[in-house]
């Protein structure tokens, strides 16, 4: 993405502590809550929740001398913020996924409101405690 672009964001993200910031100049595409064990541990959480955009759309725009980067399999590399350990981004290296960037959900700043319901993937790797689709209501 040309930073001196004067189009405007259609998306702004953080990491918890505002030290990393990012934008994303694309409609975002595949949104979904992954399951699998590598997004669960980066996340803390029983899924990992991304959206993605074409890599040329998407840009730290403070902060990315901060941050960290990790090769979580060969050719997929995620990153964080080393201060707050805010899960920012995964990248796959590999056939179609390359062309895009995927972003953690929980890290925009601008509203995002999907047109179809996030989609659940590798939702076989849910821990046992996770019933898929059931939250209490309290």
């Amino acid at each position: 993405m040309d930073k001196n672009s004067n189009a405007a964001a259609l998306y702004r993200g953080s990491c918890l502590c505002g030290a990393i910031h990012y934008e994303a100049r694309a409609e975002i595409k595949a949104a979904s809550h992954c399951h699998c064990s590598m997004c669960r541990k980066a996340h803390g959480a029983a899924f990992g929740s991304y959206g993605s955009v074409p890599v040329g759309s998407f840009a730290f725009i403070r902060g990315a001398e901060l941050l960290k980067r990790r090769e979580s399999s060969p050719g997929v590399t995620r990153t964080f913020c080393p201060e707050c350990g805010s899960p920012l981004t995964w990248h796959s290296e590999h056939g179609d996924a390359a062309a895009w960037m995927s972003f953690s959900l929980g890290t925009l700043d601008t509203p995002f409101v999907p047109a179809k319901a996030l989609r659940s993937i590798h939702a076989g790797s849910a821990p046992a405690w996770y019933a898929a689709g059931e939250a209490r209501k309290d």
